[in-house]
């Protein structure tokens, strides 16, 4: 049987990040206030029905396989999936849990966990899925009032890739320094090197700026040792000095010089060797690989710099049960085989797609991968956002006054104050 069919819905939605919201962590599985019954004795029966998000070939193929393994270990089952387009994703979701129209289960980004489950459209996590089998920032990925209402499928942090070759011709010997101070002067040595060799150079360390540059400041403010929302007292703390710090830090690459403002392709300046370091996802290195085997062995990975501690960001997708499920029980049991670890190792070796589950990474596959190694650090140390609802308008803000800051239209200081008033003026959400 054909398991994929592909939807046709054209969406003005939103553009999809792939990235987290949680905060607190649950040390067992979801607390189980209202999960199902779920996952009960005996093997799955019925038809599953599954929204796969994005239209990647290798990940439909892979998935698709392992829902054909998972019918030949339950004949009575017939899982039927649906490829959306991310683009289309948020609107398709949203319509049809308002219109209590789901399918079974789904793929969600989790950005959107929070703002699903406060519509009460999820089902909360059965005990049966435990939070220590995930990295923790992973698992926190789920929470929503510190209840979980999915289990985190693939992992998306960032790393810092650095050409050896630019490193090296710059006095730098192996990878760039491992803290904030040393990892500046390497920058630094790495600009004064490219400049002599190309004058009209903007930049040789590629930082985000604009769209999405949040998912690149914030684990700055974790690893200065602070925070953005204070979810006890229930207020945003933009007005801290780690803020500041973290500010402080990521605006003087652009200040200096070491990092373009342009908007020309990051990736393939990495490739021709304009850019020297850049830091990015898991799928900028499957392309490297892919479509420039050649430089293989000219570049290599290492975790983001740590400031007073080491932080990254948790992001990546989750697999939800819907409130409005048909077949509930068959549902999670189909979660609870595509997260076993050997089957997230095949999932993962096959797409490039970080697994959430720490189990998943001593598959031979993953762990002989010198280039993924900083990864598995990275995401020892990753956390979430904050779970509420309003993330997305205030990640929006973030943006804004960081592309402010990278063009020098705003200093460190009146980001600060903007960030603190329009968080607060947005507020948490419901």
């Amino acid at each position: 049987m054909r398991h994929f069919k592909r939807t046709t819905v054209i969406a003005a939605g939103v553009a999809v990040a792939l990235l987290a919201t949680g905060c607190g962590r649950a040390d067992e599985g979801a607390d189980g206030k209202d999960a199902p019954a779920g996952l009960g004795d005996g093997p799955a029966k019925g038809k599953v029905t599954m929204w796969k998000m994005g239209d990647d070939e290798a990940e439909e193929k892979t998935l698709e396989a392992l829902a054909a393994e998972f019918e030949k270990q339950n004949p009575d089952v017939d899982v039927r999936i649906t490829a959306v387009p991310w683009d289309a994703a948020h609107e398709k979701l949203t319509t049809a849990i308002a219109g209590g129209n789901t399918p079974d289960l789904a793929q969600i980004g989790s950005t959107w966990l929070s703002e699903f489950a406060s519509m009460k459209g999820l089902q909360a996590t059965p005990k049966a899925f435990a939070a220590g089998d995930f990295f923790d920032g992973q698992w926190d990925t789920t929470l929503y009032k510190g209840t979980s209402y999915g289990v985190p499928f693939t992992g998306d942090t960032s790393v810092v890739y650095y050409r050896t070759d630019a490193l090296k011709n710059a006095g730098v010997d192996g990878a760039p320094g491992a803290d904030w101070d040393t990892f500046y002067q390497d920058m630094k040595a790495l600009q004064a090197t490219a400049k002599k060799e190309n004058p009209e150079l903007r930049g040789s360390f590629g930082l985000q700026t604009g769209f999405n540059a949040w998912l690149f400041w914030l684990p700055l403010v974790w690893q200065a040792g602070g925070d953005i929302y204070d979810p006890q007292a229930k207020k945003f703390t933009f007005d801290s000095p780690e803020v500041k710090q973290a500010l402080q830090y990521y605006g003087r690459f652009f200040e200096e010089g070491m990092a373009p403002t342009d908007k020309s392709d990051q990736a393939q300046g990495f490739t021709d060797g304009v850019l020297g370091a850049l830091q990015q996802s898991t799928s900028i290195g499957a392309n490297l690989h892919r479509n420039s085997p050649e430089l293989d062995s000219k570049w290599a990975t290492m975790p983001l710099p740590k400031g007073k501690q080491s932080a990254g960001l948790a992001g990546g997708v989750e697999l939800s049960v819907f409130k409005e499920a048909k077949n509930s029980d068959a549902a999670w049991k189909f979660i609870r085989f595509l997260s076993e670890p050997k089957n997230l190792a095949t999932y993962g070796a096959a797409t490039s797609q970080l697994p959430a589950a720490k189990r998943a990474w001593e598959d031979k596959r993953l762990a002989g991968d010198e280039k993924l190694k900083a990864f598995a650090e990275q995401l020892e140390v990753t956390k979430a956002p904050p779970a509420i609802t309003t993330w997305q308008q205030v990640a929006e803000v973030i943006d804004k006054e960081l592309e402010k800051l990278a063009f020098g239209k705003a200093t460190p200081e009146q980001v600060q104050k903007t960030l603190q008033e329009k968080a607060t003026g947005i507020g948490a959400g419901r």
